[in-house]
């Protein structure tokens, strides 16, 4: 039965897994055997900072720099990958941005660069890699959607605009590709202990406190807890799985909350 979430000998691209929760997924399926690659669009030195990390971790990866909403830049980059590294079997779709600022307020060019990010990139990507999948019958498909895909909070209505759509891109792409033996799901991570998260996490802050009393775990998730639910989904294990969102989340969905007081 173990062997069915072995990833020896597959090549894994994960968008935007020079860091964070991206570099967590790359990390585990490294682990299970999978040789990564990862790109970031800052500075080829992160990325550089990032295969560096893995390697001496054990893992066989490679980084390249490329802006994931650059539809030339993207098929320019899977040529790439497929001359020095080969073809790829799993991809995860993990680059994405959040612009925390009132729909009231918002400016179209802050709209436009979320959406681009966090929907549009993973149609680029995806479209750039799927002709090579459909020819050999079979991949592994990721998209990295959201808590935000099933609830609204104030602040984030592109961002949840987004990955809203990324959930029904990943069922729609499920009901394309199904033929091919190619699987297309989602994970939908809840919140998470990482750099990014690390300013919110401290005592008496509130927002801390409003997730850590939200969450029935009682807890922000460890990255590492990611890493089962990606190895599944990008495994043989998850071949009769499509179409689904998997959520990582603490259990935040499944409870309205707790009563006052408690």
């Amino acid at each position: 039965m173990l062997q069915q979430f072995d990833l020896t000998g597959k090549i894994a691209w994960i968008t935007g897994g020079t860091h964070g929760l991206g570099m967590a997924m790359a990390r585990a399926l490294g682990q299970a055997g999978a040789t990564i690659v990862v790109n970031g669009n800052s500075s080829q030195e992160k990325v550089d900072r990032a295969v560096q990390t893995y390697r001496e971790e054990g893992i066989t990866a490679y980084g390249y720099l490329c802006d994931v909403t650059n539809q030339v830049q993207v098929q320019e980059l899977v040529s790439q990958i497929e001359r020095e590294v080969g073809f790829i079997d799993i991809l995860v779709n993990n680059a994405g941005i959040i612009k925390r600022i009132p729909l009231a307020e918002m400016k179209l060019p802050d709209w436009q660069e979320v959406i681009n990010v966090d929907l549009t990139s993973p149609f680029i990507v995806t479209q750039a890699v799927i002709g090579g999948m459909i020819e050999r019958r079979g991949g592994k498909i990721i998209n990295v959607c959201s808590m935000m895909s099933e609830l609204g909070r104030q602040n984030v209505g592109a961002y949840a605009a987004a990955k809203g759509g990324l959930k029904m891109l990943t069922k729609n792409m499920a009901t394309e590709w199904a033929k091919f033996g190619i699987q297309v799901n989602g994970i939908g991570p809840g919140y998470f202990a990482t750099e990014q998260t690390a300013p919110l996490r401290v005592d008496g802050n509130a927002f801390h406190e409003f997730i850590v009393n939200r969450t029935p775990a009682g807890k922000w998730g460890d990255p590492d807890e990611l890493g089962g639910a990606t190895v599944f989904l990008a495994s043989r294990a998850s071949n009769f799985v499509n179409g689904q969102i998997l959520y990582v989340d603490g259990g935040i969905l499944a409870t309205i909350g707790k009563p006052m007081g408690e």
